[in-house]
């Protein structure tokens, strides 16, 4: 549950708009690789941190294997993600807040202004104490797992097989948009930054915490594959041209889920859903940047300097979300080019490092190099895919 909930959040409403080009059967095929990927890089953070004390984590073994100067860049790289996500997510949020009000009291407040309410009502949770953030996201996570599965129940008997499989289609060149969807999915299935802090909870218990990452995975797995059959098979691949012309927010999906389906229920589902979605994974980002900020720049947890460790927090991501906010896919974009590097080439390189430095002894992953030239490989090819769709030499749906 620790890996499921930290891994499943406010991304996965990204991956029905930016799987559209290449529908659902390259969504699944997507899917499963960078899953594979991603699990592989967690088991190699895994036979690394093994090598260390209980509680170590990835500034020690960062700097240990590779040296203070791939510390920094790792220490950047991570503060870069959170600052994203926390955009990403400001802009998601005043999006589907805007919606919420919409249908709820019969008038829009204009985007911008909800992301602000957004932001400024959860940073004064994050400010306030972490005991207030922890018993909020619990109680989103449980809210937002009931309320999916009461949305897949409410979409599942609409679902149109020709429709998931795009069988009345006369463009069948699905496969030539995969590429640019590739960082995307990696952000998806990012757990291995929980490593550190499975190998504390359990300790030196590698079996164990080797299946906490599989199953959490696979939990995260199955809930993608019901939310892209349910989105799929009830609005079809051309309704997410329009969705993605205007901008491919949250509340924009949710609507045109809303209006797919006669449903009494459906649209104040999806709000309660995509709501609590936002919520808990914006607070547990949050907190996160908040930590790392506090630590970096020794502001003391008294009211003053929490206030001080806010403000570095939510002004620079309130201040994007006021000229730019409708970035949500193309945060979420950003966020897969960084964790190219962050995960994809940072971990097999400390792994090659450790196994010089250490005797081999304990767990270690089967494949000998394989497993690290794969996962270098993949994250040299996603950063790449990455910026050639940003200068428009990889086909992306809809442009």
């Amino acid at each position: 549950m620790i890996v499921a909930g930290g891994v499943i959040g406010a991304g996965m409403f990204s991956l029905p708009t930016i799987s559209s080009g290449m529908w659902f059967g390259w969504s699944l095929a997507m899917m499963l690789l960078t899953w594979f990927s991603l699990y592989l890089v967690a088991m190699m953070v895994l036979e690394v941190n093994l090598k260390y004390r209980e509680g170590a984590s990835f500034d020690t073994m960062v700097t240990d294997t590779l040296g203070p100067k791939w510390n920094l860049l790792n220490g950047l790289l991570l503060a870069f993600l959170l600052y994203i996500f926390e955009y990403a997510f400001i802009s998601g949020g005043g999006s589907i807040i805007s919606r919420t009000i919409q249908s709820t009291l019969g008038f829009s407040p204009p985007q911008l202004l909800a992301g602000l309410i957004f932001a400024l009502s959860l940073s004064f949770v994050v400010w306030l104490s972490t005991r207030a953030v922890d018993r909020i996201i619990t109680v989103m996570i449980a809210g937002m797992l009931v309320s999916f599965l009461m949305v897949v129940a409410d979409l599942s008997p609409f679902v149109e097989v020709g429709k998931l499989l795009d069988s009345n289609s006369s463009d069948s060149r699905y496969s030539r948009f995969a590429l640019a969807t590739l960082p995307y999915y990696l952000a998806s299935f990012a757990c291995y930054p929980l490593v550190p802090s499975l190998v504390k909870y359990y300790g030196k218990k590698p079996a164990l915490i080797d299946r906490s990452i599989l199953f959490g995975t696979l939990i995260s797995f199955a809930l993608y594959l019901s939310w892209l059959v349910v989105t799929m098979g009830n609005l079809g691949r051309e309704a997410f041209l329009t969705i993605a012309a205007e901008g491919g927010n949250i509340g924009v999906l949710v609507g045109a889920l809303a209006l797919a389906v006669a449903s009494d229920n459906l649209g104040d589902l999806l709000d309660l859903f995509a709501n609590m979605a936002v919520i808990s994974s914006f607070l547990a980002v949050s907190l996160s940047l908040f930590d790392f900020i506090a630590d970096k720049f020794k502001f003391d947890d008294t009211p003053r300097g929490r206030f001080k460790t806010a403000l570095a927090v939510f002004v620079p991501p309130s201040v994007g979300g006021l000229f730019y906010p409708d970035g949500f896919i193309y945060a979420i974009g950003y966020a897969g080019l960084v964790l190219s590097v962050t995960a994809l080439i940072i971990p097999p390189l400390m792994l090659q490092k450790s196994r010089r430095k250490f005797a081999a002894d304990g767990y270690r992953l089967r494949g000998g190099n394989a497993p690290v030239c794969f996962a270098l490989a993949m994250g040299i090819i996603s950063g790449a895919c990455h910026i050639l769709a940003m200068l428009e030499l990889l086909p992306v749906y809809g442009k």
